[in-house]
């Protein structure tokens, strides 16, 4: 019977090299060696010591692995795996190739392990410097600076990637989490929170169809282009009070969604003047196929009704909003907006449609419009 080992690893000086080296055992007892790749002795200790977590938490191979992957290997697997539809929209896998595009140009061969929070610092100050470049016939032209906001697109982009190798076991942590953007970015919106007396304010402005919208959005949280847009009206049981979604930006935004009676009621009216055709917001132009944008009538809404513009899609956060409000639980409105969390899906993905009908009655419609007190408060 062999021995029982005494250490499972150490660090040592290796004659002909620079480095410290470190020496491991893996589960099956078997020895390894390689460099620390520094001739500091603690951060030699260091890389030690993930070693051996990594390997008591039975992903040693993986860590190995990520070490020896480059970033172009990881975009191409990024892209076909966790870019394309179901797992995102057309839109948005075309905007990670274009953002993809020019990360490629530095980190391409780059070890995924290498890539530091200083590089990418480096790397964002200079795409700020860039310029746009138009192909025309006569060749490219460049025209003015980046804006901030393609340039911080290109770095969510790039966050989200290394994120999802950190979820693999592939990165120890994500360098963009050290990052921070050299400049103000504008145009980035912050969610919205429509207020009851400005909703009642748009909808007066507002067309019959645009006025059904708000109402559906602001009652079941549904994505306006992704799902209510190119809804048609046989997805829609009245009688039931519930729609069906059969594509979404996500696997669990394609689920059955309960209504409540002001949402029933604006299905209702709609469906009443869509006319005879199958959808429920017919094209002006081609009757023949659904409206692809309320963009133009949503900012004359807004500015009739004398309201600072937002996005129609912040409808939806105030229906997360109110939902909170009326004491729904976080996991529940996470459930009711269909959201792509996986953690959170699978842990209460036995959530029935009756138990969500229960959740809609919370709905707080008049929430963080509640009257200011003033005075002080009397002891009793």
């Amino acid at each position: 019977m062999a021995r029982p080992s005494k250490h499972d690893g150490g660090v040592y000086p290796r004659s002909g090299s620079s480095f410290l080296w470190i020496w491991y055992r893996d589960r099956e007892g078997n020895r390894h060696r390689e460099s620390a790749e520094t001739g500091d002795w603690h951060k030699a200790q260091k890389k030690l010591r993930e070693r051996l977590l990594a390997r008591d938490g039975n992903v040693l191979e993986i860590v190995l692995q990520g070490e020896k992957l480059c970033f172009g290997e990881w975009c191409d697997f990024f892209l076909e795996n966790y870019s394309k539809p179901p797992f995102r929209s057309e839109k948005t896998h075309i905007a990670n190739e274009r953002a993809v595009k020019h990360l490629r140009k530095t980190f391409q061969s780059r070890k995924l392990a290498e890539i530091t929070a200083e590089e990418i610092e480096v790397y964002l100050r200079r795409r700020l410097q860039d310029r746009v470049r138009f192909k025309t016939r006569k060749g490219f032209t460049d025209r003015g600076k980046l804006k901030p906001s393609s340039v911080h697109q290109e770095f969510r982009v790039l966050r989200r990637m290394l994120g999802l190798a950190v979820k693999k076991k592939l990165l120890p942590a994500n360098p963009c989490a050290g990052v921070e953007f050299p400049t103000r970015v504008e145009g980035l919106f912050r969610p919205h929170y429509m207020t009851w007396s400005e909703q009642q304010r748009i909808e007066f402005h507002a067309p019959p169809y645009l006025r059904n919208i708000i109402r559906i959005v602001t009652e079941t949280g549904l994505r306006i282009y992704k799902e209510l847009a190119p809804m048609r009206k046989d997805q829609v049981d009245l009688e039931n009070a519930v729609v069906w979604i059969p594509d979404s930006k996500t696997p669990s935004g394609i689920a059955d969604v309960p209504l409540t009676d002001v949402a029933v009621q604006a299905f209702g009216d709609q469906i009443a003047n869509s006319g005879p055709g199958p959808w429920l917001f017919p094209s002006e132009k081609n009757p023949e196929s659904h409206q692809a944008s309320f963009k133009k009538c949503w900012r004359t809404a807004l500015r009739k009704a004398a309201v600072p513009y937002f996005r129609s899609y912040d409808l939806r956060s105030t229906y997360a909003t109110r939902l909170s409000a009326g004491g729904v639980a976080d996991e529940w409105v996470t459930q009711l907006l269909r959201q792509g969390d996986a953690q959170v899906f699978k842990r209460y993905s036995q959530m029935k449609l009756q138990m969500k009908r229960e959740a809609l009655q919370k709905i707080n419609r008049h929430a963080n419009e509640a009257p200011k007190r003033s005075g002080t408060i009397r002891a009793n």
